[in-house]
């Protein structure tokens, strides 16, 4: 543990990186992101192609008997643990991008809001030698909320309550980790692919069936301003189908402003009709083009990389050469790539971030009426 001085109830408080673990399961087939959505996606021809799509379907039929299996033992209470404050579950369906961190982000600001003591729990997906890239984005977003990063978020949830007084806990990524027990589960769906194809891993991009939707406190579909109301009216169908109690809600990533590599925020004033050159490391590239386009950006080169890529030296260097032929005005990218590469120029060409976040759509009221269940009696005399 390293403490560093905190807003949070004008106390003193570490930010934990208790352990990072270096794996996600399930993993990604071994072969390039990109040419692995192209196959499962059907976009790949040929009887190589067929054959494969194949074997992934068998593949399928495994891992779904072993999901199956696991979550009848959780579902009889088979190694469930209950921390000692409420706990809030932020997370999905599908393998990708579906806006968890700032979901997490609007909780966490939401409870601060009510003097709630917060804790955050991760597993630390991503990098190698230090703090995942989400965490980084939380802990520039939210200084006065501790984060807790271990594969272990049982043993995160005492260390919190214990140690750092946490009154509510939120769990980032924490549909499938069903050790530690929750009060409230808020589920993503992400409009632009809400049931990964509808298939499970590692023939489609689902981490469990839909019908598990049926464990949801509550849905939120994310990214909804990106598509037409009928194809949002059917995910709601669908979600309600499998979740008729849980409230159905929509939210958009709402552009906040731009950051530069030492954090410092600048208005979204003037992207309108200037050229871009945009990258990104994230689980759906698309969603982050689509949001530029929204501002008025004209995108005139996007490079895609791997989803938590860990950037290089080399990769610095060459996204610079990059920068410099696309003879675009601004390069653009996430908070969360920004956060690692920690620079405001690639080349000549000034580099900003684009910084989210998350915004419901129409009334927050069956969300909120659900977290206020949750708040403390009465909360400490710190808070």
């Amino acid at each position: 543990m390293s403490p560093r001085p905190s807003a949070q109830a004008g106390r003193t408080r570490p930010t934990l990186r208790v352990r990072i673990n270096h794996h996600r399961t399930p993993r990604v087939p071994l072969i390039a992101p990109e040419t692995y959505l192209k196959l499962v996606r059907g976009e790949t021809r040929g009887p190589l192609a067929t054959l494969a799509r194949a074997g992934l379907a068998l593949a399928s039929a495994g891992y779904g008997a072993g999901v199956a299996l696991r979550n009848r033992g959780f579902d009889r209470g088979k190694d469930v643990h209950r921390a000692a404050v409420p706990v809030v579950s932020v997370g999905n369906l599908t393998l990708g991008g579906t806006g968890k961190t700032p979901m997490v982000e609007w909780l966490a600001r939401w409870y601060r809001g009510r003097d709630v003591r917060v804790g955050l729990l991760s597993r630390g997906y991503g990098r190698s030698d230090a703090v995942n890239d989400e965490a980084l984005v939380l802990d520039e977003n939210l200084p006065d909320v501790p984060h807790l990063q271990d594969r272990d978020r049982v043993r995160l949830a005492e260390i919190a309550v214990d140690e750092l007084e946490s009154q509510l806990l939120i769990l980032d990524d924490g549909f499938q980790h069903r050790r530690l027990a929750r009060d409230l589960d808020v589920v993503l769906l992400d409009a632009l692919d809400p049931f990964g194809l509808g298939r499970l891993f590692p023939r489609g991009l689902l981490r469990e069936p839909v019908s598990s939707l049926k464990r949801a406190g509550a849905v939120v579909i994310s990214r909804a301003d990106l598509v037409p109301a009928d194809r949002r009216a059917a995910i709601r169908d669908e979600a309600r189908r499998h979740a008729p109690a849980a409230p159905i809600l929509e939210a958009r990533h709402a552009p906040r402003d731009l950051v530069d590599g030492d954090g410092e925020p600048s208005p979204l004033d003037g992207l309108a009709g200037r050229s871009v050159a945009a990258f990104c490391g994230i689980g759906n590239p698309e969603g982050f083009r689509r949001t530029l386009e929204g501002l008025g950006c004209r995108v005139v080169d996007l490079r895609v990389f791997p989803d938590h890529h860990p950037y290089s030296a080399e990769d610095v260097a060459d996204l610079s050469r990059w920068a410099e032929g696309s003879e675009a005005e601004l390069i653009l990218t996430t908070q969360k790539d920004l956060v690692k590469l920690r620079v405001s120029n690639l080349g000549d060409a000034p580099l900003r971030a684009l910084r989210i976040g998350l915004e419901i759509l129409g009334d927050a009221r069956p969300l909120e009426d659900l977290l206020a269940r949750l708040l403390p009696d009465r909360p400490g005399p710190d808070a």
